[in-house]
This record gives structure tokens, sequence and C-alpha cells, in this order.
């Protein structure tokens, strides 16, 4: 019998937690108090995850090409370097280096980006948790809803972007903030960094919540579990999964597995 790896390749998903657009350079060229965070989650390949979901599952595809179905040995930096150069190769509008640094490294990571490094486009310092005692905890308060992929022609971007130099720097402190409430292993710190990241994007990027071809509101359901619980976030930008911060168990929800 076959094994799911043999079916969909044994590279690994990512979680994108608090933190994400940071990576992008034209959001952390406006951070006035630079490093901006995010925090990535390497998650084993147990299950397909649904694509157009902020799963990196289009870098995942790639990196699959790339490297014959699996991550090769080697200095995770550079690999992130040449996957990112794989995928955006000839696109006007590439994608953030998150999506590639949360595949390649394990464990629980911090990804500090400042524009004057690099130009923005890849982390000027990776902060990495590999405890195994943590990443029990993590798995144990991170619950995932299915929601719906984005839609074909979906575009986050729009003439209402707001490129607010104080939330610019709000977004970039929810991802500190998320790696410390994962440390000290607080969830009510980690559901209130979900809460801070989504204000963010909603406030800065308005189309990652409200879109004209998203046809079901995405921020009266986030907020219904938000006054549930701890804290949520959407796994990326137009729905996908909704991360529900919650030890107790959410109706509907599964669980993933941290790769170490």
């Amino acid at each position: 019998m076959a094994e799911i790896t043999q079916i969909i390749s044994n590279i690994p998903y990512r979680l994108a937690l608090a933190g994400g657009w940071i990576d992008q350079p034209f959001i952390s060229r406006h951070n006035p108090t630079p490093p901006g965070a995010m925090v990535v989650v390497g998650v084993l390949p147990e299950f397909r995850f649904m694509d157009r979901c902020g799963m990196g599952t289009s870098t995942r595809q790639v990196a699959s090409r790339l490297w014959d179905g699996g991550l090769p040995r080697g200095d995770p930096a550079r690999m992130v370097q040449e996957l990112y150069a794989a995928e955006n190769e000839g696109k006007s509008e590439p994608s953030g280096s998150q999506d590639m640094a949360g595949l390649i490294y394990p464990g629980i990571n911090r990804l500090d980006y400042d524009f004057q490094y690099t130009g923005g486009y890849f982390p000027a310092h990776v902060e990495s948790n590999n405890d195994p005692e943590t990443a029990g905890w993590l798995e144990g308060v991170i619950n995932v809803l299915p929601v719906a992929p984005r839609p074909v022609g979906y575009n986050p971007f729009s003439p209402d972007d707001n490129l607010d130099a104080e939330w610019i720097r709000r977004l970039g402190q929810s991802g500190h903030a998320c790696y410390q409430a994962i440390f000290e292993k607080d969830a009510i710190a980690l559901g209130a960094s979900f809460n801070e990241c989504m204000s963010c994007w909603e406030t800065i990027l308005p189309r990652t919540v409200r879109h004209p071809l998203i046809t079901m509101d995405l921020m009266e359901l986030l907020g219904y579990y938000q006054q549930r619980y701890a804290g949520a976030m959407y796994s990326g930008c137009g729905g996908g999964y909704l991360y529900v911060v919650s030890e107790e168990p959410v109706p509907g929800a599964f669980k993933v597995h941290v790769r170490l």
C-alpha cells in the first residue's frame, strides 16, 4: 500500500502565523522599528492541504520539482534563496520568502525582516525553536478549521491599501509577540497576537479579508471564534483555513504535527 508521501511528496507544509506580510519589501520598508517579525511552523505532510489556502502549496510544488520530492541536506538560508529564485523567476509580483523558509526550516521559527538587509527580501535573522515539549504544546492549542480557498482571479491589493508606518510596526510586533507566547506556552498571549495580526491585515490590506470575489463574510466568521476562544486568524489572505487558539476542543477542527 502506498504511503501518502508517495502521492503528495515528502516536502513539508508550513503554517504562517502572526506577522505575515512583513516579509514583503513593500511592507517592511515602511516599518519604523525594524526588524518586524513573523512566525512560520514546519508541518509534517500527513495529508493533502487544499491549494490556494495560504499553506505554501505553490512553493511546495516548485520545491518538489526542484529537489525531486524531498528536501536536500544543506544550509537552510541558501536553500531558501535557491527556492525563492526558482519560484519567482520572471514574476512581476514575487512571493515573499516566508513561504520558502516555512517549508525548509524545521520547528517553530521567527523570521526577522529589515528592509536594510537584502532589500527586505530575505530574513535578517531566523530564531528557531525545535524543542519537542514546545512543539507538543503548540500542536495542542492550534485548531485548524477549513474555510474556503481563495477565489480564482482574487488579488489582495487595491487602491485602498494603507501602508501606515504605525500599523506596519504593529504587524511586525505581532510576530515577535507570537513567538514569545509560544516560547512561554501562553495560549492567551498567542491568541492575542493572532487577533492583532488580523487587525493589521484588515487595516493595511483590506482586501485580504474583504473582496468582491469573496462570497462569505470572513470577518463575521473570524469574530465568532475570536469572541469565544483565545484568538483566531486566517492561514492566508482571502480565507483558506482558520487557526483557532484553544486548549479545549473546537468543533470541526483538526490538528497538525510540527516537523522537528
